[in-house]
């Protein structure tokens, strides 16, 4: 849980602020596209790195285990990104810095991730589902708000870099993390063959894929661009603290629902009815900060996606565990699902620059990320083997 916390605040306390606020600064008449290319070519390393370094370490052989190693070596190598983002005056170097974030916590999070289905039983993920969740959360919020009481665009790469390191030291020294006893033999064919899971074969995990993947574009198209949102259709006046006011309450309704329902459905052993009306008021939210582009919408808007994604973040991630094709290639088929997280950011960005600027702006940006949620909670209905 603390080193999902440090993984999420080297995220979202740049992508929520620094990223936005350096973009503005280094081009502000295109701040725009800046940090949707930044982000852009960052999240299509993601989609790289997780799955790649899911594979790798479910091979690796070591007297620490097969998971700490990559969470040393992406804590640290994140770290080194951060601080190259700290001292970034140009596209180019952002770019870099960006590149190196999302290369090395991304192998963090395919290890620190596979350790649930590695150690959790079936009956208990919805309940580690949920503190996942919240785990997630709270590094959105002390991402943010790192990023915006230190004072200062580099300061605030630095106390997120810092904070990254901090918060592995707990996995690394007490998890108890298993040892190999044998590597998997590698054929290269098979290994590089192995990141495509048919639907065919696999009908479960692929709509889970599916329903996964249009539930976060959605929340992409509609978060991406919130520092922006603030300052350009609210006029708020000091869009970094409402960024991180409205990220403190996001995560405190995502607190209140996460664990709990995690929990709730762990009982009732029922996964899809809980995905499916999270879905729809996630998608409700969305129409909220569409219709009502004032600070008072945006309030309202933050409380009820953050209810709706802490219901979601924690049953949908119970259902992802229990449609798995292997247990021998757990954190190589979780980063092929985290795939699903990481190429709506990518997406997000070529979707998002054109509306807000040529196709009637926030409103309907809003409208589509709606649309796009509700899309994916209906189909995760598709889903047979689960309840």
């Amino acid at each position: 849980m603390l080193a999902n916390v440090g993984v999420f605040a080297a995220w979202l306390g740049p992508i929520q602020v620094l990223l936005a606020k350096q973009s503005d600064a280094i081009s502000p008449g295109n701040k725009e596209f800046v940090f949707g290319l930044v982000t852009g070519v960052g999240a299509a390393v993601s989609v790289v790195a997780n799955p790649l370094f899911g594979a790798i370490s479910d091979r690796t052989r070591s007297r620490f285990g097969r998971r700490v190693p990559w969470v040393l070596a992406g804590a640290l190598g994140g770290a080194v990104g951060l601080l190259v983002l700290a001292g970034a005056g140009a596209v180019a170097w952002m770019l870099l810095g960006w590149c190196l974030v999302q290369l090395f916590c991304n192998a963090l999070l395919a290890a620190i991730t596979a350790a649930v289905p590695d150690r959790v039983p079936k009956l208990q993920r919805g309940l580690v589902g949920g503190w996942v969740a919240l785990a997630q959360t709270l590094g959105a919020l002390v991402g943010v708000g790192l990023a915006t009481v230190v004072g200062g665009v580099g300061v605030g790469y630095i106390a997120c870099a810092a904070f990254l390191l901090v918060s592995v030291i707990p996995y690394l020294l007490i998890s108890g993390d298993q040892q190999l006893t044998e590597r998997p033999a590698l054929v290269w064919r098979e290994f590089f063959a192995g990141f495509w899971v048919s639907p065919r074969r696999f009908p479960d995990f692929g709509w889970a894929w599916l329903t996964r993947f249009l539930l976060n574009l959605g929340n992409a198209l509609g978060t991406l661009y919130l520092f922006f949102y603030l300052q350009d259709a609210v006029g708020y006046d000091d869009p970094d603290t409402g960024v991180l006011i409205l990220t403190a309450i996001y995560s405190l309704c995502v607190i209140l629902t996460a664990v709990a329902s995690g929990s709730w459905s762990d009982r009732l052993a029922r996964r899809k009815v809980f995905v499916t009306w999270a879905g729809v008021v996630m998608a409700l939210g969305g129409v909220v900060l569409a219709i009502w582009p004032t600070w008072s919408g945006a309030l309202v808007g933050a409380v009820v996606l953050g209810i709706g994604f802490g219901v979601y973040l924690s049953v949908d991630f119970a259902l992802l565990t229990e449609v798995l094709p292997s247990a021998r290639d757990r954190a190589k088929d979780l980063g092929v699902i985290n795939i699903a997280n990481s190429l709506p950011q990518v997406i997000a960005p070529a979707i998002a620059a054109p509306v807000v600027r040529f196709l009637g702006g926030y409103p309907v940006l809003y409208v589509l990320a709606a649309a796009v949620t509700l899309l994916g909670a209906v189909l995760v209905r598709q889903v047979r083997s689960v309840a």
